[in-house]
């Protein structure tokens, strides 16, 4: 089955099972507000599948995540907003515009003038788009984004027009000052909005530094994870060997399990 076939039956598919007549009670009470949990939880599944290095997964994840932007466009084709064409036409406008050393005449030496060039295209983009009300270096930044995500796009922003730190040694010193303050927070006395506002701190910090270190934060994070959760597996793998099982009481066996399992990755 060629392309063009496969989309198209792709598109039939949601018609039917939008059609008021005919199609699926499920699919035909859903709202855009309903469908974006799901179009979140297939962008996750897509990372995980590139994470894991996972091709078949990666294959099927990415059709699942094709599915949500189709759904979407079936939903505002009925509400005369737009339809999949109009969105298919809008990226493919959007990457000549922003690709002109490919199907233009601008000549640019590397990957960093490229994605200098790019940034700036997206600033103007932003710019002719946004009323005077709305204008500001930040302004555009999803809210919906995951909020580490978020938070260095927002640091990106503003080291563009010059507000950021010199060196990571200025991070680092920024990162120990936030440890301290979340640290002073530990008195009985300090009011929990308190915390939660130094911890804010503390992390938005951290994105600082894995920025200035030329890491995605966000996809560190869910490594992290990944890691904690294979270490983890393999503490309650020792502990049922020996007939026990995670609880207070055999903290200091899982400690040592832990450490173990730290080891064999290295």
């Amino acid at each position: 089955m060629d392309r063009d076939t496969s989309i198209d039956e792709l598109l039939e598919i949601m018609a039917r099972l939008r059609d008021p007549r005919s199609g699926c009670p499920w699919d035909l009470e859903q709202t855009f507000a309903t469908i974006l949990p799901y179009t979140l939880e297939e962008a996750y599944e897509v990372a995980e599948a590139i994470e894991k290095a996972d091709m078949p997964a990666l294959r099927d994840e990415l059709g699942d995540l094709l599915l949500q932007v189709v759904f979407h466009a079936r939903m505002a084709e009925e509400e005369g907003l737009f339809d999949f064409d109009q969105v298919a036409r809008s990226i493919c406008d959007k990457m000549i515009r922003r690709h002109p050393h490919v199907f233009g005449d601008v000549d640019l030496a590397g990957p960093d003038a490229v994605l200098a060039n790019w940034e700036r295209i997206k600033a103007d983009e932003r710019t002719s788009k946004r009323d005077e009300s709305a204008d500001g270096v930040l302004s555009g930044v999803a809210q919906a984004l995951p909020a580490l995500l978020r938070a260095e796009k927002l640091q990106r922003r503003a080291a563009r027009v010059g507000f950021d730190w010199d060196a990571v040694d200025g991070v680092l010193d920024k990162v120990a000052e936030e440890l301290d303050e979340c640290r002073a927070t530990l008195d009985e006395r300090m009011p929990h909005a308190e915390r939660v506002h130094e911890v804010g701190d503390l992390l938005f910090s951290c994105v600082n530094l894995a920025r200035h270190l030329g890491v995605d934060a966000e996809q560190a994070l869910r490594a992290a994870n990944h890691r904690f959760e294979s270490r983890f597996a393999k503490v309650e793998s020792g502990l049922r060997e020996r007939g026990l099982a995670p609880s207070v009481e055999t903290r200091e066996e899982m400690e040592r399990l832990w450490e173990h399992a730290k080891r064999d990755e290295t």
